[in-house]
């Protein structure tokens, strides 16, 4: 079993790293009180292997419990418990930026001045980072740089960090732009099957409205350009550090060319080896509200 203590300054980056340990795997606490770190760890030990990976994070948001931490580990080497302590720092005009740009105050510094906080913290911790098996300097990382670090470091060999969630998202306008949206595309300059007699009671899923749909040139020509544009938002996304986009492609009713185009879409991405959704969101709304006759 693998039992990572997390620790460090505040606005190091503790919390990023505890979401790349459970990208990862990791069965990831946050903030818990250590002196329970000893019943925890033998609840974990007793699961057969079933929780082999473990993470907690633990700072001096825990006020007086903190201090217990030492006296906690003690007792862990005592019971022949191995683990090891990941400590997150940076430097003071890092972590002053930080502060101010989140408008938060020090939690041991609430009323006065952050360097003051920084200051009473570096001194609380300095026996926890001489003790770290590992440190990571966040001063001059992207989030991007500190996930690598992490994965290098915790990941097992040849893993990677869970790759970016891709849903592919049909809508009709007629029903709202889904809420959860990150990328929004209006395919209502698409000549419409709905008008065509024989394809209006049928939705993009099936073959007749399909063909008809990805038959024109305009079709085409969209379903590439926003293909060579994912291509390159997808790895930038990853980069920063996003694990989930949500593609919309939107119609008048959400239930013929928005389908059709996004199960295209679907296909392309899936093709490629992206890990890929689709939902059709409003496929029968129009059948639910009266608006096709089948």
């Amino acid at each position: 079993m693998r039992f990572v203590i997390v620790t460090g300054l505040s606005g190091a980056g503790k919390t990023q790293a505890m979401r790349s340990l459970e990208d990862l795997g990791y069965f990831c606490v946050d903030n818990l009180p250590p002196t329970l770190i000893s019943k925890f760890a033998e609840a974990c030990f007793q699961t057969d292997g079933k929780i082999d990976k473990i993470a907690l994070v633990m700072d001096i948001r825990g006020g007086k419990f903190f201090d217990a931490l030492s006296e906690s580990l003690k007792h862990l080497e005592e019971m022949e418990y191995s683990y090891e302590i990941l400590y997150l720092d940076a430097s003071d005009e890092v972590l002053i930026k930080r502060y101010k740009e989140s408008r938060r105050k020090h939690p041991l510094a609430p009323e006065g001045r952050v360097l003051q906080g920084i200051a009473l913290e570096r001194k609380k911790l300095s026996e926890m980072r001489n003790k770290a098996d590992n440190i990571i300097d966040t001063t001059k990382l992207s989030i991007w740089d500190l996930r690598q670090k992490i994965t290098e470091i915790y990941g097992e060999e040849g893993q990677t960090e869970i790759e970016l969630m891709i849903t592919v998202l049909s809508f009709g306008f007629k029903y709202g732009i889904p809420v959860d949206s990150d990328l929004v595309f209006d395919v209502r300059f698409i000549p419409n099957p709905f008008y065509i007699p024989e394809l209006k009671q049928y939705s993009g899923i099936d073959k007749p409205v399909s063909d008809y749909v990805l038959q024109h040139d305009v079709t085409g020509e969209f379903i590439k350009k926003l293909e060579d544009m994912l291509e390159f938002l997808i790895p930038n996304y990853i980069k920063e550090g996003k694990r989930q986009l949500i593609l919309s492609i939107g119609c008048t009713g959400g239930r013929h060319r928005s389908v059709a185009i996004a199960n295209a879409i679907y296909e392309r991405l899936q093709s490629k080896g992206h890990k890929v959704t689709i939902e059709h969101r409003d496929i029968n709304e129009d059948i639910n509200r009266g608006g096709i006759k089948l």
